[in-house]
């Protein structure tokens, strides 16, 4: 366990980073719009030769990310507090598998990746430089300041922003494909606010109708009180194989009882029938084990395959970027209908153009 570190810093460590809320449409008015990164939230505490990168939820990322530690000595002020996002560049766009890969135990491989697929740090809010607290100013003076604060190069870039809500649209739709997430929408007289959902978020969302094969208890479910946790999707291939794409997961505690009901329904495969029989007990299947939380029990059921319409945001190769959103079962579908030729792949686009703008 990282022992929690000494600073000397007007904004003390942890704190809680400021949060967006998801809208369906770009606010027009006066705000600062930058692009949404998909990465690690990331704030970078820096007080002489020690530099503290702490995630969104207050662990400690020095050890994962080793290769940023020195630029960002380099670049930063001596003593200051950045916010900011951790993204691992690949292919010309952003590789979320490859930044979720640097969370692991060995130090080996920690090592091997940072110098495989190097990470890199883009900056987007200032907390504090010297003996300042800026949390209290607008975000367009904080803006300023972080223009300021040190000559950026890379890997530690000072993400796009502009107050011009058709700029901010025009990178939504342009983005997508080097791995943007979407835009966020800042109050130009907005504070720092830690832990509040105090901006504005606006993401891709797209639908597909999905196999669902399986799925998985919830942490709260018992034999008495039966609850699932997630939906196994998957979709299939030219060749027929039915490839797992991901989840369908965060359903509220009424939903996961009525959908324990209603697995119980499907019931169970008939025996040698099931398209992932061969590969439930593998590493590639949806049993395999979760980087973030080793004890967390991975294993799941399987059902008579169902379809269901999934609300989603990206697909990353043949699987989605973040957890899918469940909408309704889609009992007009067979399930060997649904393959990837429905799924909208964003047009590719370069890092470097967004960084550049």
């Amino acid at each position: 366990m990282t022992d929690e570190p000494t600073l000397d810093l007007p904004v003390a460590f942890p704190v809680k980073p400021i949060l967006a809320k998801l809208v369906r449409s770009m606010p027009e008015g006066d705000f600062l719009y930058e692009p949404k990164w998909d990465g690690f939230r990331c704030l970078v505490f820096r007080d002489g030769d020690t530099v503290v990168l702490q995630s969104r939820n207050a662990k400690q990322l020095e050890r994962y990310f080793p290769e940023l530690l020195d630029p960002l000595r380099a670049v930063l002020p001596e003593r200051c507090v950045v916010d900011g996002e951790l993204v691992v560049p690949l292919d010309g766009g952003i590789a979320f598998d490859a930044i979720s890969e640097r969370i692991h135990p060995a130090e080996s491989r920690i090592t091997m990746l940072a110098e495989k697929t190097p990470a890199r740090f883009i900056a987007f809010d200032v907390l504090a430089v010297g003996d300042e607290d800026l949390t209290g100013l607008p975000m367009v003076e904080r803006r300023a300041r972080l223009e300021a604060l040190c000559d950026w190069s890379m890997p530690v870039h000072l993400t796009p922003a502009t107050t011009d809500a058709d700029t901010a649209q025009d990178w939504f739709d342009r983005f997508e494909g080097a791995g943007l997430d979407g835009v966020i929408a800042k109050p130009a007289d907005g504070t720092y606010q830690p832990g509040k959902r105090a901006l504005a978020k606006v993401k891709h969302e797209r639908t597909a109708d999905a196999v669902v094969a399986g799925f998985r208890w919830h942490k709260a479910s018992t034999q008495e009180d039966p609850q699932v946790g997630s939906l196994l999707l998957g979709l299939y291939d030219d060749d027929g194989h039915l490839h797992h794409i991901g989840v369908a997961s965060s359903f509220s505690e009424t939903r996961r009882r009525e959908l324990a009901e209603e697995v119980a329904v499907f019931g169970p495969p008939e025996p040698g029938t099931h398209p992932w029989q061969e590969w439930m007990d593998t590493e590639d299947s949806p049993r395999g084990g979760n980087r973030w939380n080793a004890t967390k029990d991975m294993s799941f059921e399987v059902i008579a395959l169902q379809v269901a319409e999934i609300a989603y945001e990206q697909l990353d190769g043949d699987r989605l970027r973040h957890s899918g959103r469940f909408k309704h079962w889609r009992k007009d579908r067979d399930p060997d209908s649904c393959t990837y030729d429905q799924v909208e792949v964003a047009t590719p686009a370069e890092l470097k153009d967004v960084l550049a703008v």
